[in-house]
């Protein structure tokens, strides 16, 4: 009763503070420097992008088959190409290219529940490489590294929605010479490259721009979290999942009135994010989820768990000024590391959150606006230029193997 008390009262004392301090404060703030140059600039007249015709088996037959792959998290991949096809980077002559895109649908293959399924990846991607490789010169004089490829599979071009089946597989072979553009980012993993732009996963933006609530509504929630805390289905053991950091929010956190945590997905969900101070963003199967997204969108802050996470578009976005990390082993500390934030801190964060253009950042809208997660990918493959003479082979040169790998990825497609 003591505890609940003492956090009773310290969260009305921090209200109080916020809803005073806020009143003397400007609602945004623009990030200075050159992280703040980086976000709003323009990647036109900086780069050309040669867009390979593929038959539709590879994308538009697949999308007509399973229309829900329109709003899944992994729908980067089809925006992107839509994108791609009317942008001004856009190039007829490969010729003059700087880089050359090949739209393949991988990630679109799901379970009657929605769940995606990796394991026709690999050979849909040899496919389409086999394809772009004996029909147009330029991928054999790099072999691949003046392309790019959008796979945003939990890991990555590994293939494989569990981890240890993940390292164990491996980036595909035949695309560790590409710029792979991904969702997964973890430090010092096999699954993340070297060179690789990670980048948010997919969520609606006209679904959660219908759902905002008036800027001056109070946010009366400190911390806030819709999800699992157990899979019980796939780790029955416990332990496993999400590092056993999601268990430890609920079993420390449950009876904390300060912690709004459930697995309810409520139909207030957008409107109780902006309702919060705090938003967790714990790991999962895999250190990313859309709920980092859905945090800044929303102005709430986003509280990061992800030991090593390699958060989207970091040159870009300033993480450490609008988030909060606290590592894997410390959740059982997160209430007194969040209670310890001055108000001061948070409302700085707030007000950078505020920014249009860190939200827009975030987001892949139809149709495009400046500043969005189009433009900043395009921004990265920009910086990456221009290619070093290295990554031209010799006549005759090779170094990718073909024949590596599982033996069920060299099946045909």
């Amino acid at each position: 009763m003591r505890k609940c008390c003492f956090w009773g009262l310290l969260f009305i004392a921090f209200g109080f503070a916020w809803r005073v301090t806020a009143e003397h404060n400007p609602r945004t703030e623009r990030i200075s420097g050159s992280a703040g140059d980086v976000l709003e600039d323009d990647p036109v007249g900086k780069l050309k992008v040669y867009v390979y015709e593929l038959p539709s088996k590879y994308n538009k037959k697949i999308l007509q088959k399973d229309p829900r792959c329109l709003s899944h998290m992994f729908a980067a991949e089809i925006y992107m190409h839509r994108f791609l096809l009317s942008s001004p980077v856009r190039t007829l002559n490969p010729e003059e290219a700087d880089w050359f895109y090949t739209p393949i649908y991988a990630t679109c293959d799901l379970t009657p529940t929605g769940l995606p399924l990796p394991f026709k990846s690999p050979r849909m991607l040899r496919s389409a490489i086999q394809l772009i490789s004996s029909s147009w010169p330029y991928w054999n004089r790099t072999e691949g590294a003046d392309h790019f490829f959008v796979v945003p599979h939990d890991f990555g071009a590994c293939f494989h929605y569990q981890e240890e089946k993940a390292i164990e597989r491996g980036i595909l072979p035949i695309l560790r010479r590409a710029t792979l553009v991904q969702t997964f980012g973890q430090q010092n993993h096999v699954c993340l490259k070297e060179g690789s732009i990670t980048i948010p996963p997919y969520a609606p933006p006209q679904k959660m721009q219908a759902r905002h609530i008036p800027p001056e509504t109070p946010r009366s929630i400190f911390v806030y979290f819709r999800g699992l805390f157990y899979d019980v289905n796939n780790d029955p053991e416990g332990g496993y999942y999400a590092r056993g950091a999601r268990a430890a929010v609920w079993e420390n956190f449950k009876n904390n009135p300060l912690f709004d945590i459930s697995t309810d997905h409520p139909t207030t969900y957008y409107e109780d994010m902006q309702r919060s101070i705090f938003c967790l963003c714990p790991l999962g199967w895999a250190p990313w989820s859309p709920r980092l997204v859905e945090a800044v969108v929303f102005g709430c802050i986003p509280v990061i768990i992800a030991d090593d996470i390699v958060l989207p578009f970091a040159d870009a976005i300033p993480w450490e000024e609008i988030g909060v990390f606290v590592a894997e082993e410390d959740v059982p500390k997160l209430d007194t590391i969040l209670t310890s934030i001055p108000p001061e801190v948070i409302l700085r964060k707030q007000r950078l959150l505020a920014n249009p253009y860190m939200k827009r950042a975030m987001l892949f809208p139809q149709p495009a606006l400046p500043g969005d997660a189009f433009h900043q990918i395009l921004n990265g493959l920009a910086r990456k230029l221009p290619h070093k003479k290295s990554v031209y082979l010799k006549p005759g040169e090779k170094i990718l193997n073909w024949t590596a790998g599982p033996v069920g990825d060299l099946k045909p497609w």
